[in-house]
């Protein structure tokens, strides 16, 4: 038996990404699930694999602002499955803008997708889930939701997400659903990591205690341990995927650091002016 054996699945972002590889761990594991996306041809895509595998998917057009949108992705998952245990927020962007450049329309879309996107999934999804018998929403963060960030916007959305989150376990967890959040750090092959600045991925090995990057696969494993059982006497909680960089990054990048001033390597000195990031 899977851990998700009789279970329906809502992904946010599906098509692609971290989405995607939650959409094929949990058709594994024995769920249903319906792929929500504005990315159509891919998404479709996905749900012809998924299917030929024996899996039972179907894919929504769902632009996660949009209200109606949601409220048709639910009238289809309802079709479809006739009932939903999982809701994971997955869907995202970023406007790679500091407070000095940022637009008001480059953060109020940011907001939008980041934060009302997950409020609207929350109220759309979680009277079905009820119904349903109880079940798991998993909002997707970031570790730019646990400290400071050069994109000032996705940065401030990722922190609200975080509050969210707990919010809404608070005032879920009568109607049996729990409720946490998840934190990446870098994570290849999405499309946010396709459209970072040279050096960026260079320096965030070195400031990465395990040496590398995280996988797609593996943050949709801590989704499913979410989302599942495993996870049944947790609300409220973040759970960092990120190779142990904000625990003890920046003590191991000081100790480097150290060794090097003291061989000579580098001048000792105040920190530099930080220049723009992107």
């Amino acid at each position: 038996m899977g851990k998700l054996d009789g279970k329906v699945a809502l992904i946010t972002g599906g098509a692609n990404g971290q989405g995607a590889a939650e959409a094929r761990l949990f058709t594994r594991e024995g769920a249903a699930v319906c792929i929500a996306d504005v990315a159509d041809d891919t998404g479709k895509g996905l749900v012809e694999e998924l299917s030929k595998s024996g899996a039972r998917a179907i894919y929504c057009h769902l632009d996660v602002s949009s209200l109606d949108d949601w409220n048709a992705a639910v009238d289809s998952v309802t079709t479809a499955f006739g009932k939903l245990h999982i809701l994971i927020n997955n869907a995202g962007t970023i406007s790679r803008k500091g407070i000095k450049t940022i637009t008001a329309a480059e953060w109020n879309r940011v907001m939008e997708v980041n934060v009302t996107g997950p409020l609207l999934g929350i109220q759309s999804c979680a009277p079905l889930i009820r119904d349903s018998g109880g079940g798991s929403i998993v909002n997707v963060s970031s570790t730019a939701g646990m400290t400071a960030h050069y994109d000032a916007a996705y940065g401030a959305s990722k922190w609200a997400l975080r509050g969210l989150t707990k919010s809404a376990a608070m005032e879920f967890v009568d109607w049996g659903i729990r409720v946490n959040s998840m934190h990446p750090g870098q994570i290849a092959d999405t499309s946010f990591s396709r459209g970072a600045v040279p050096g960026h991925w260079g320096a965030n090995w070195l400031v990465t205690p395990m040496g590398r990057h995280g996988t797609a696969e593996e943050c949709a494993r801590v989704a499913l341990f979410l989302a599942s059982p495993d996870s049944s006497f947790i609300t409220g909680e973040e759970i960092v995927i990120d190779g142990g960089m904000l625990n003890a990054g920046l003590m191991r990048l000081r100790a480097q650091l150290t060794r090097e001033i003291a061989d000579g390597e580098r001048p000792e000195g105040k920190p530099q002016p930080i220049r723009e990031h992107y």
